[in-house]
């Protein structure tokens, strides 16, 4: 299964592509960061973030794509352009007809480390770890948008549906996510 993750920002987005395989074995394919200038108007920043998403789902063509899930922030501004970057991706994934999954940033930072309060430097530490990479993804967005897709990947097609995860931290993540159902 291939699989964009996205870490929405209209300064910087996080984009990574990874494949999944059998026995939850993941590889990156691609990671970058599409930018906007902060002086554009919005529409030109929408606009610039688009086209760079656009251009990776027609390079590497995922069947899925993974977004970081906009949560309330104190800063209105950030929440607002991490909304419409979110509204641009998902609208370019439903042009395509791809499923188009959200998560929290504890869902993703448990699927990848254990601990749905790792910080950024665990997770991108787990994410170099887990694709092979001589050095963490810089910069963090990048990491985050992998974290993004290796969490949609192992739960879309690859992810431990009963305590026999193979790992520590798969075994935390299935706890995890146990717990969110029963809350609600």
């Amino acid at each position: 299964m291939r699989v964009l993750g996205v870490d929405p920002g209209l300064t910087r987005c996080g984009l990574g592509v990874v494949d999944a395989q059998a026995a939850r074995r993941i590889t990156l394919v691609d990671v970058s960061v599409a930018r906007s200038r902060p002086d554009d108007d919005v529409p030109a920043r929408l606009a610039a973030i688009a086209d760079a998403v656009e251009e990776v789902l027609d390079e590497h063509r995922p069947e899925a794509v993974a977004l970081e899930r906009v949560f309330a922030q104190h800063n209105v501004s950030t929440v607002m352009g991490t909304a419409q970057i979110s509204g641009v991706v998902m609208l370019a994934a439903q042009r395509r007809g791809l499923p188009v999954a959200l998560y929290t940033p504890s869902e993703v930072k448990a699927a990848v480390t254990g601990s749905g309060t790792a910080g950024k430097q665990q997770v991108g530490a787990m994410v170099a770890r887990l694709l092979g990479l001589a050095e963490m993804p810089k910069p963090a967005d990048a990491a985050d948008a992998l974290a993004i897709a290796i969490a949609h990947a192992w739960r879309g097609g690859a992810a431990p549906t009963s305590s026999r995860a193979s790992t520590e931290a798969q075994r935390r993540w299935v706890e995890a996510e146990r717990a969110a159902r029963r809350r609600g």
